[in-house]
Parts: C-alpha cells; structure tokens; sequence
C-alpha cells in the first residue's frame, strides 16, 4: 500500500507537472538563470552549506542520545552530510542513507542495531522541527498554505493550532518522565524536555538555511514574504519526503509552482533548477568523492599494513583469555 500511494502521489505530480510546463519556453528558463548575480549565488550556496552543517548536528545529537558519547563529531558530520546527500537523491532515504551511515559508523565499532537507533533519533529530530515550523507558520500565515491545500484560510489555521498543541503535549510528556520506545535491544531512550527543545531548534536552523537558499534564489518580482515562502517550501518538502522520490523530484517541484503560481514560470523554475543544482547535485557530487577515496584509502595495502600490529596486538590480547580460560577449565576437571 505505501509504494502504491507513493507511485500514484509521484505519477499525479508529474501530471500537474506537465499541466503546468507543456507550453514553458525553455530559452526563457535558461535566460531567467544566467539573471541571476553571481552574489545571490554565492549566498545561496553559503545557506546550503549552513543547512548541511546543521544536518551533522541530528547525527550528533542522535550518539549522544543512544549513550555513544565517545564518538567525535568529525565522525557524524561524515555520516551525516554522505547520508543525508546520498539519501536524498537516490530515495528511500531510511534505506540509503542508513546503508551510507552503517559504513561510516561500522568503522568506529557501532552495531547495525545502534546504527538504527541513530536513524530513529535523527528522524524524529527531521520531523519535530518539520511540524514547529509549518505549525507556526500556517498558524501565523495560513493563506500560504492554502495556495497550496486549497482549504479555507480558517481551516488551515485551526491545523496549525491543533499542530502545535499537539507538539506542546508531546514536550509535556517527555518532560514529565523517561519515556522509551522498543523493546530489549531495539529500546531507545526519548529525550526529555529540554532536549527535546534542543532537537526542535536543531530542526528548525536547518529549515530555515534551506529556506533561505531557495529566497535568494526566487525572482524578485512580485515580492514575497519569508514566512510565506517558509510555509510553502515546507510543506512541499514533506510531500517529496513522503513520496520517496529521489530528491521529491516532481513533487516537490509540484508543490512549489502550485503554491507560487504568482510568479512567472520560467523564472520560478530557473530558481527551482538553481536550487537543486546547489541543494542537490553539488552536496552528492562531493559526497559520492568523499565515499569512494575513503573505500580506496581503507583498502590500500599500505595502511592495512600499518593497521595489522594493531590488528596482532588485539589478536595477542584475545589469546591470553583464552589460554587462561582453558587452563581453568583443566583445574576444574583436575578438581572434579
């Protein structure tokens, strides 16, 4: 039923998509993004990079919440950035990313179990600053989200107010006692209250960077307000995340013409084209780099060499139990 839904969510974006497109001219596209100044540019990538940098932090945050504290951050920023940008144009980010992640974390000692529980906590850190930010902002500015759902300013604003009293309940509960989901070794222990908090302003910073990219990128005409475009880029966000199409490819775009119809065509897609080139195509791009020379680094025979005292002095260490242990075992039957 969920590939299903997400095939027919994915076939009925590329719908709209030709609806909206059949009749674009493309030199106009290409004209509206060589207007764009080389300075807008340069912000909008340094806002890209302020959102992958925040990104590390959900990694970050997830270690110190499962108990592995010895882990360094240049460890999570690896895994975090490789994953998140892998995961996000290939699809099924929980899939790919987690493969990505597993890679990089299995080399520090972390288990496929612990690794899922980083997923679980980075996840739920995506979601909850997700949900404060298109809360508030349908609450504050419900017609942006109307542009986009079609319903009644009202309506729209009451989901917003539902949205965030729900949240406020959710921190309520985490905050009164530990809370713990799963069972066994799959347990993870919830952030409390303040960390909660921490998670959701960790959320929030790197929605906002994203959202800002995409601001400097747009037309300047006619003008529109951050908060406005916050709440559309947001909710067009979660419709490709839920879509599990590589990067939302179609439905993010959908939902972005959709919910900014006031704004040329042409132009609007130039800035969606710019937008995915930095946000998309460049992180993976340097990503995909990243991973091949650490596969090729770890494999070189040179440094496998230089590993294997290591290697013999753990192998050495791991044999004196052993010994001691049958030597116990011999006093034991002597004994018996």
């Amino acid at each position: 039923m969920g590939i299903a839904l997400s095939l027919a969510v994915i076939a009925l974006a590329f719908f709209v998509l030709y609806r909206i497109l059949h009749d674009i001219e493309p030199r106009e596209v290409l004209t509206a993004m060589r207007q764009v100044e080389g300075g807008d540019l340069l912000l909008a990538a340094l806002c890209v990079a302020g959102a992958y940098f925040t990104l590390t932090f959900y990694d970050y945050f997830a270690l110190k919440t499962i108990g592995r504290r010895e882990i360094p951050y240049r460890t999570a920023a690896l895994a975090a950035f490789t994953s998140y940008s892998i995961g996000h144009n290939v699809g099924l980010s929980a899939f790919s990313g987690g493969a990505v992640r597993y890679r990089v974390y299995a080399a520090s000692g972390l288990t496929g179990i612990e690794v899922a529980k980083i997923c679980a906590v980075a996840g739920l850190t995506f979601w909850l600053g997700n949900v404060t930010v298109l809360g508030l902002g349908v609450a504050f500015d419900p017609s942006a989200a109307s542009a986009i759902d079609r319903l009644p300013t009202p309506l729209n604003r009451g989901f917003g107010i539902l949205i965030l009293a729900a949240l406020v309940v959710y921190v309520c509960w985490v905050s009164m006692a530990e809370r713990r989901l799963g069972t066994d070794e799959w347990m993870v222990r919830l952030p409390g209250g303040r960390l909660t908090l921490l998670q959701i302003l960790i959320g929030i910073a790197d929605l906002v960077f994203a959202t800002a990219a995409m601001y400097v990128l747009m037309p300047d005409r006619p003008n529109i307000d951050f908060i406005s475009l916050l709440v559309i880029f947001v909710s067009a966000t979660l419709l490709g995340f839920a879509s599990h199409s590589p990067g939302g490819l179609g439905v993010f775009d959908a939902a972005m013409l959709i919910g900014l119809r006031q704004f040329d065509k042409e132009d609007l897609v130039g800035a969606l084209l710019l937008f995915r080139l930095l946000y998309y195509v460049t992180p993976f791009a340097i990503s995909l780099v990243i991973i091949g020379v650490r596969e090729l680094t770890i494999d070189l025979p040179w440094l496998s060499q230089k590993m294997r005292p290591h290697g013999d002095a753990l192998d050495a260490g791991t044999e004196k139990p052993k010994s001691a242990a049958r030597e116990t075992h011999k006093r034991e039957d002597g004994i018996r």
